[in-house]
């Protein structure tokens, strides 16, 4: 076993894939940078509001006002650079860190596909993306042909657990059985032209999208990684990609899936890809240094680098998981729930009313959220039992800076979850602001009044 790892690791390939993964990957992580600026959204979401929901140990990381601004051009100019092959591993690190802290500005903007670009940024920092096809072949007067097989892999495997863990998560009672969220969302999309009054009202086609979903996430990654059925899972993963695309708000992600599957194909496909690039590029080309061309790019610290990257897909492969540590419903205490692969599974909606009250005269006041929140915070809030409780928080902690003495913070809340009638959520009596957030389960959500079967 172990002399058959060691072959593995000694296993060369083609560069090419990983060349054409990196230049897909930076434009559009440029393009989507451009596309939050021209929709506003920096203000929107990260100056104009004036609390900010952190994760939890990443209370540090503090919204930088106006200057929020030029951490996008940053993180914008690295993918570029990132594209380009230049300076690329200054530039990959500089992206993980300015996207990863945008990301931890406010956790009410949490996406999946978000955490996916960080954890995939990170994993390429120890990947020789650069090896082919970059200006740092031309500025180091040195290319390469082959790279050590693992380093695609690597992507092909993260591809894999997103997909599979995401069908994992859809095997459950709600989403098998009673078709939810999607009996929800579905006919909402009356207005599409030819389906929307006739497919999307149909329950038969809602069990359909339903179980087709599952198992689409639970088979593509071992349908791209055959090459019989690599082309048939490709076009499968494209319609896939775009009919969510035209279904739901869901901005890049279905594009940024979609290109990232390409690096399942062959090295001849990615060769006439960058070859296609170069004739694009002829126009703008002057006579430069041809690099060097060697066949194989060597690690100097590969006894470093491998154990890191095990660690890191220990990470990946156990961390979802981690939910089986709380016996409480998941989708309705969220303990574990972020972060764990778990992509449009449920509708919840809710209302959460906050009052004020002084321990020893018994005073109070209630709260007008809209005081403090923006309309899309709010939302967020509540439903989401950390939202509730750091917001509990700084209600607090406001109202004591401007004199209020004896100060505790009461939630009355009621949650609509997957079609159900609303339902109590927060225990009303006990005082929030005396509650510490950890990773222990909270007392004081109140039990959930129905089933949900799966994992």
């Amino acid at each position: 076993m172990i002399l058959k790892f060691k072959t593995y690791l000694n296993k060369t390939t083609n560069a090419a894939p990983l060349a054409v993964f990196r230049v897909f990957f930076g434009i559009m992580m440029c393009f989507s940078l451009l596309r939050f600026w021209y929709h506003g959204w920096i203000e929107k979401l990260y100056i104009e509001p004036k609390f900010h929901f952190k994760y939890y140990n990443f209370e540090w990381v503090k919204s930088l006002g106006d200057y929020n601004y030029i951490l996008f051009v940053i993180c914008g100019l690295s993918a570029t650079f990132v594209a380009l092959g230049l300076k690329y591993r200054i530039a990959i690190i500089t992206f993980f860190i300015t996207f990863t802290y945008i990301e931890l500005l406010d956790k009410t903007t949490y996406l999946n596909h978000y955490y996916f670009i960080s954890v995939l940024s990170f994993l390429m920092i120890f990947l020789p993306a650069n090896a082919k096809f970059s200006i740092d072949n031309i500025l180091n007067k040195k290319s390469y042909n082959q790279i050590p097989n693992w380093t695609i892999d690597s992507i092909k495997l993260l591809l894999g657990i997103v997909y599979f863990y995401a069908g994992i998560a859809k095997l459950n009672s709600d989403w098998l059985f009673k078709a939810m969220p999607l009996k929800i969302w579905l006919p909402s999309k009356y207005d599409l032209p030819f389906i929307g009054n006739n497919l999307m009202q149909q329950d038969w086609f809602h069990y359909t999208m339903s179980w087709s979903g599952m198992l689409y996430d639970l088979t593509i990654p071992f349908l791209l990684l055959y090459k019989r059925t690599r082309i048939f899972a490709f076009v499968l993963v494209v319609i896939f990609h775009l009919f969510t695309r035209v279904l739901f708000s869901i901005g890049m992600f279905p594009y940024i899936m979609i290109i990232a599957t390409l690096i399942f194909f062959d090295a001849s496909v990615h060769e006439k890809i960058i070859a296609i690039f170069k004739r694009v590029l002829t126009p703008f080309r002057r006579k430069i240094y041809a690099p060097q061309v060697q066949e194989l790019y060597h690690y100097s610290s590969r006894k470093i680098l491998l154990p890191i990257i095990a660690v890191f897909f220990a990470f990946q492969i156990l961390f979802p998981f981690r939910y089986m540590l709380y016996k409480n419903e998941l989708f309705w205490t969220e303990d574990g729930y972020r972060l764990s692969w778990r992509v449009m599974l449920m509708e919840k909606a809710g209302m959460t009313t906050f009052k004020i009250a002084n321990s020893k005269s018994g005073q109070y006041f209630y709260v007008d959220n809209t005081d403090f929140l923006t309309a899309f915070q709010e939302k967020q809030m509540s439903f989401q039992p950390d939202f509730i409780l750091e917001y509990a928080h700084y209600l607090g902690d406001h109202f004591k800076a401007q004199g209020h003495e004896n100060v505790q913070v009461f939630a009355d809340s009621y949650v609509a979850l997957n079609g159900r009638l609303s339902q109590p959520y927060v225990d009303s009596k006990v005082d929030l602001y005396q509650e510490k957030e950890s990773f222990k389960p909270k007392h004081w959500i109140l039990p959930f009044k129905d089933d949900i079967k799966g994992f």
